[in-house]
């Protein structure tokens, strides 16, 4: 493999990996790294929290330069220059310095393009309006920050309420700026079931950010006299309409596949590159990474969009090691993913309901709230974790945490347990670090495998958050078994009370011609009525996860 000559269209994660794993493999070969903007490889996840000052220093987002690439890996990298034209047939690409615009043609043995995705601008009236940002790079964060320091007490409206609108919403508000967040869908975060995302919703407000969802921006017009702004008057499909002097566009991303399509590759259905287990594209010289591809989804093994930085680093170490002479595949992603918002953090991998309906998948869901870690350690935080497995043989096909301690640890687990196809029953039985302070003898994860080993022996039938607004009166009974003292702060309405130490001695009291569908705090003493119930000839259901997962959704 000597003399080869590997060319990387794009740096950041997938190209910069790319680029170092070639050369970790082949130090005779010639590298050349082409970069569109200043920057050849950046954090670019930082961004937000360099907007808010939490990272203090520009060079902190650095993690190469075109002269440490140059010193440690012998790499040829070109900044502030694009390829506009790939020749497939000649082997050969056309560049274009952007300073100076002077033009030359470079010749490949192979390419790996790593173009990534570009920020969404829909055609909405308005939208390139001054102060409107994106957030993809270093230049679009100096924008922000220029503006952020001669603003003061100023408003700026997030349109998207994905990872980088939650993001930059938290980052403002930190500034000291008022910030709205408005989202098209019912909710934020997308990858989230609806009532997970509840409780982002709520952190999100106890902070001080407006929520407008299941809202769409219509509009964005020029401020008045009567509606002063120094950006524009951002217009909802419900007619509200919010001043703001600063837009920041988290409208989500899409795949920068323009030189790939003149140049005749395959593009997918969704609009990405196509490319196999390789990483190859419809060229056999031609490799693609990163945000620009699509990917089989790990679950669904549908095509999928998915960019996220873990897997475009993977990508570029195997689309090296491919072109390198050692064989290696990328079979798929499974959008494991985490976010904080203020004190709360956010987790998922796998599927969410929404994509196994789609797919055709049946799934079973469980709710829990477990402590952080053991319950008389001090500082023990709940922690709302959903998990969806497979109703016959119990595969783990999700899941879903929200918390304020020990969501990170958790999600990692079960990423992990997904990738390895294991089942509920597997979790049951991992054996998993533990000690007071960090966890509790059967961890969080142990007891989501053991709720969900009740539900496929039969031992308990379960009833879902959603379904307590539909239900019959005169055909289900919602039975209360916590204590009075939990009653008093709250109760789902309708539901009669008995607590769970006095239902053996008040079974009389109970219809035998109806459904009973029990409910506690978090699920477990409901879980304990329920079998008590059942075996005493009673038709009942748990409400996974209990008052807490329904209450969270009362507050959208």
């Amino acid at each position: 493999m000597s003399n080869k000559r590997l060319i990387i269209v794009g740096g950041v994660a997938g190209g910069a990996s790319a680029a170092a794993r070639a050369r970790r493999l082949c130090e005779d070969c010639e590298i050349i790294m082409i970069e569109r903007g200043p920057h050849v490889s950046f954090a670019n996840c930082g961004l937000p929290y360099f907007v808010g000052g939490e990272i203090a220093e520009q060079d902190s987002l650095l993690v190469q330069t075109p002269e440490s690439l140059k010193t440690r890996f012998n790499l040829d990298v070109r900044i502030k220059t694009e390829v506009i034209r790939i020749d497939p047939a000649a082997q050969r690409i056309r560049i274009r310095e952007r300073e100076t615009g002077r033009e030359y043609e470079e010749p490949y043995d192979d390419l790996i393009l790593s173009t990534g995705a570009s920020p969404l601008k829909p055609p909405i009236p308005g939208i390139e309006r001054p102060n409107h940002f994106v957030v993809r790079d270093i230049p679009d964060v100096e924008k922000i920050i220029a503006w952020s320091n001669n603003c003061q007490r100023c408003r700026s409206v997030v349109v998207g309420g994905g990872y980088i609108g939650l993001e930059m919403a938290e980052q403002l508000r930190h500034r000291g700026f008022d910030v709205t967040v408005v989202e098209a869908l019912p909710q934020v975060m997308a990858p989230l079931d609806p009532e997970m995302a509840a409780w982002v919703h709520t952190e999100l407000r106890a902070n001080g950010v407006a929520l407008h969802l299941n809202d769409p921006v219509v509009s964005f017009e020029p401020p008045s006299a009567q509606g002063p702004a120094r950006a524009s008057i951002v217009v909802l499909k419900s007619g509200q309409r919010l001043p703001a002097d600063s837009v920041v566009l988290g409208l989500g991303v899409k795949p920068e596949v323009g030189l790939a399509k003149d140049a005749g590759l395959e593009i997918g259905k969704l609009s990405g590159i196509r490319v196999n287990e390789h990483l190859q594209t419809s060229d056999p010289h031609i490799w693609a990474v990163g945000d620009a591809i699509e990917v089989r989804d790990g679950v669904t093994d549908q095509w999928a969009l998915i960019p996220l930085a873990g897997p475009a680093n993977r990508q570029g170490r195997i689309a090296a090691d491919n072109i390198l002479g050692r064989p290696s595949r990328y079979e798929h992603t499974w959008g494991t993913a985490i976010l904080r918002v203020f004190t709360l953090t956010a987790g998922c991998t796998g599927a969410n309901e929404k994509s196994l309906r789609h797919a055709a998948i049946p799934f079973q869901a469980i709710h829990l709230h477990p402590g952080s870690h053991a319950g008389y350690y001090p500082g023990a935080e709940p922690i709302a974790l959903k998990v969806l497995f497979a109703p016959d043989t119990g595969k783990l096909l999700g899941a879903q945490a929200v918390g304020h301690e020990g969501v990170d640890k958790r999600i990692d687990v079960l990423a992990t347990a997904l990738k390895a196809g294991m089942t509920v029953h597997d979790l049951a039985e991992l054996e998993l670090a533990y000690a007071p302070p960090y966890g509790s003898a059967k961890d969080p994860v142990n007891l989501a495998g053991m709720a969900a080993q009740n539900v496929l022996a039969g031992d308990v039938a379960l009833a879902q958050w959603n379904e307590v607004a539909s239900l019959d009166p005169g055909t289900t009974l919602l039975l209360d078994v916590r204590r009075p003292d939990e009653r008093a702060r709250g109760f789902i309405p309708g539901s009669t009370h008995i607590p769970l130490d006095d239902l053996r001695q008040r079974l009389s009291e109970l219809p035998r011609d109806r459904d009973i569908i029990t409910y506690c705090q978090s699920g477990q003493r409901s879980y304990i009525a329920a079998r008590i119930l059942s075996q005493h000839g009673f038709r009942v259901r748990n409400l996974t996860g209990s008052y807490r997962t329904w209450r969270a959704t009362q507050r959208q």
